[in-house]
């Protein structure tokens, strides 16, 4: 059974079972998602066959029609969770956003790097205090099968996770590409990874159908402060244009020419370089750049494969 409103729907089965809510759209400028979940809509229909699949396809509206990350009110839906249900347009959004998560079992939120960035596949996960819930989520993400599981500090607050790690829920966000562009390829990379999750929470059959094979590549778990913010990672020293040298998930050595920012202001040049060793796990794709703004970041991997 099918149950709609304006951007969120859901899909019950005849049968009980777990509540899982999915989630895109909490940035404006992350399309993949909101695709994923119209079409995922779509394909569940028929096929739940047991629980509850909530799908929010645009979770911060004002967002999604600015085509910005942040609502019309310059918030950012992603740092101030869980919001204010008479607040601001992105209060609102949240407000509401924290009440649909602690009404379900587990969650997705889906992203990808938006305007400003190209981001390696991932699947992360907060490095939760509850044994069972850090399981849980580990699972979940290697059941959504993309090249990168990553757990890191599960201190930050104002997240869609956070408000999740609060209740007790299992919840999982996944990232992949970005930069301005839609890939057709990152919307059915979602499509699977979510139906791989239902299928480990044996919500819908495991027949195999649509089961690619395994595609995790690493799997990392860093508790290091804010180790997964990621607009916090190697701030530019200077304003200017900024032209990358590397790709995501390429290799990089320290000290490896990262990319070269141009002041046509003071016709000057700014080499900067890889600021540690491992993998390249974002880079920056919007051009200008102002000092302090990110220009990608660098995940530490000491093994090839399956770190943790």
């Amino acid at each position: 059974m099918k149950e709609q409103n304006k951007n969120t729907r859901t899909i019950r089965a005849a049968k009980e079972g777990p509540k899982l809510l999915l989630i895109a759209g909490v940035h404006g400028d992350e399309y993949e998602p909101m695709m994923a979940a119209m079409e995922l809509y779509g394909r569940l229909e028929g096929r739940l066959e047991k629980g509850t699949v909530t799908i929010a396809t645009v979770a911060n509206e004002s967002a999604y029609c600015n085509g910005q990350r942040t609502g019309a009110d310059g918030l950012d839906l992603a740092r101030i969770c869980p919001g204010n249900a008479v607040g601001s347009l992105s209060e609102a959004a949240a407000a509401a956003l924290s009440e649909q998560i602690v009404a379900h079992d587990y969650l997705i939120d889906m992203h990808t790097g938006g305007a400003l960035f190209d981001i390696y596949p991932l699947t992360g996960y907060l490095l939760h205090k509850d044994p069972a819930v850090l399981e849980t989520q580990r699972r979940m993400a290697g059941a959504f099968n993309l090249p990168l599981i990553w757990g890191t500090d599960a201190s930050p607050n104002g997240r869609t996770l956070s408000v999740a790690r609060d209740a007790g829920i299992p919840a999982i966000y996944v990232e992949y590409g970005g930069g301005n562009k839609v890939s057709a390829a990152i919307v059915t990379a979602y499509v699977h990874g979510c139906l791989g999750v239902l299928r480990h929470l044996q919500m819908i059959a495991t027949d195999g159908v649509e089961q690619p094979f395994n595609n995790v590549d690493y799997r990392v778990e860093d508790p290091e402060p804010d180790g997964g913010f990621l607009q916090g990672k190697m701030a530019s020293e200077f304003d200017g244009i900024f032209l990358p040298e590397v790709r995501a998930g390429n290799r990089v050595e320290a000290g490896q020419l990262w990319g070269t920012i141009f002041d046509p202001l003071t016709h000057r040049q700014y080499p900067v370089v890889a600021d540690r060793t491992g993998l390249v796990l974002f880079i920056r794709r919007s051009p200008r750049v102002k000092a302090g703004d990110s220009l990608g970041g660098i995940l530490t991997i000491n093994k090839d494969k399956n770190e943790a």
